[in-house]
């Protein structure tokens, strides 16, 4: 495969995972905007919140991320299949924070601590499909990645697993705070020297 090719094959792949990743978004910015719009309909949650807020910055990174997929030389369907399957392993995250009914549930958090086994389960994957992620990206740009990228991903599969296990409140909301700290140093750090 020629590198215009590749870029083509690029391209194409980016506009089906730009759809899923705007799937996503669109169920988060439309459950938030469900909660202004009916505040009483159930309680709400600040590690709900916390959690829409982090899955939506998570979103918007794994986007902005993929661009250096345009680097790759060549394409096969693996990757393809992959990637688009990483997409919707963050999508399912999405569509998990705002249910189409709550009646079961005494609120958000409820029904967050209640579902926390799929919602941790799937979010632990995605430590592992971003390390996968970094790899189909090539040699120079895993080394390129600072040993706290590297640690973060033992960690994250072991608090996610604590997440799976335990229905404490202050667990749930010191992980979602721990998460939102990563993800704010990690985009002053990668952006600054990375770009």
């Amino acid at each position: 495969m020629d590198a215009g090719t590749a870029h083509d094959v690029f391209v194409h792949v980016r506009i089906v995972m730009g759809t899923v990743i705007g799937l996503g978004l669109t169920r988060l910015l439309m459950g938030a905007a469900g909660l202004i719009q009916h505040p009483q309909r159930a309680k709400l949650s600040l590690i709900h919140l916390l959690w829409v807020v982090s899955m939506s910055v998570e979103l918007i990174l794994f986007w902005w991320w993929e661009y250096d997929l345009a680097r790759l030389p060549s394409w096969n369907f693996g990757i393809f299949i992959f990637l688009i399957g990483y997409a919707v392993t963050l999508f399912a995250l999405a569509a998990l924070l705002f249910p189409d009914n709550l009646s079961e549930y005494d609120g958000y958090e409820d029904f967050f601590i209640k579902r926390r086994h799929w919602f941790f389960g799937i979010f632990g994957l995605t430590f592992l499909l971003d390390l996968t992620d970094t790899l189909i990206k090539g040699a120079p740009y895993f080394q390129a990645m600072d040993l706290l990228y590297i640690a973060q991903i033992p960690v994250g599969l072991v608090l996610s697993a604590i997440a799976i296990w335990t229905p404490n409140r202050r667990y749930h909301l010191a992980f979602v705070v721990t998460h939102l700290t990563y993800q704010a140093w990690s985009i002053g750090f990668y952006f600054e020297t990375r770009g």
